[in-house]
C-alpha cells in the first residue's frame, strides 16, 4: 500500500511538471516573434551591411548597418550604440546619401537605441552612408553597395 502511494504521488508529480513545461514552452512560442517579423527599416528590408563604428585606438563605440529593399528599391541605414553607449542616452547619427551626394536623409541626436531608419533611392548607383557614436566617432562608407 506504501508503494502504491508513493507511486501515485510521483505520477501526479510528473503530470504536474510536465503541464508547467507545456505551458512555459508554450508561452515561449507564443511570445517569440515571427520568423517574417519586420526589421528596423521595414518588411520587405534586408540587412547587407553591418559596419563597426570604432576610435582611433580600436575601441568600438558603435555599428553601422545598412539594408536593402528590391521592392521599395531603396536602401536604409541605423547606427546603434555599442559597449557603454549601446541601450544608453547618448550622441547617435545616422547619413545616407546617393554616391554623388545627392538625396541625402540624415538623423541625429540624443538616442537610447539607435538614429534612424534613414533612407535614399539610388537605382543603378552607389549610395553613401555614415555612422557616429558618440560624438566625433564616425565611420564613413563612400560608393558602397552599388547596383
Amino acid at each position: 500500500m506504501a508503494i502504491e502511494r508513493i507511486f501515485v504521488r510521483t505520477r501526479k508529480l510528473a503530470t504536474l511538471l510536465a503541464g508547467t513545461a507545456l505551458a512555459a514552452s508554450t508561452t515561449l512560442v507564443v511570445g517569440a516573434a515571427p520568423a517574417s517579423a519586420a526589421g528596423p527599416c521595414g518588411s520587405s528590408y534586408s540587412r547587407v551591411g553591418v559596419y563597426p563604428i570604432s576610435r582611433g585606438d580600436g575601441t568600438r563605440t558603435g555599428t553601422l548597418e545598412v539594408y536593402y529593399s528590391s521592392s521599395a528599391r531603396k536602401n536604409c541605414a541605423l547606427t546603434y550604440g555599442y559597449g557603454p553607449y549601446a541601450n544608453t542616452t547618448s550622441w547617435k547619427r545616422v547619413t545616407i546619401s546617393r554616391g554623388d551626394g545627392s538625396g541625402e536623409d540624415t538623423n541625429a541626436g540624443q538616442f537610447k537605441y539607435y538614429a534612424g531608419p534613414v533612407y535614399v533611392s539610388a537605382p543603378g548607383q552607389c549610395i553613401d552612408v555614415a555612422g557616429t557614436v558618440p560624438d566625433w566617432v564616425t565611420r564613413e562608407l563612400n560608393n558602397v553597395h552599388c547596383g
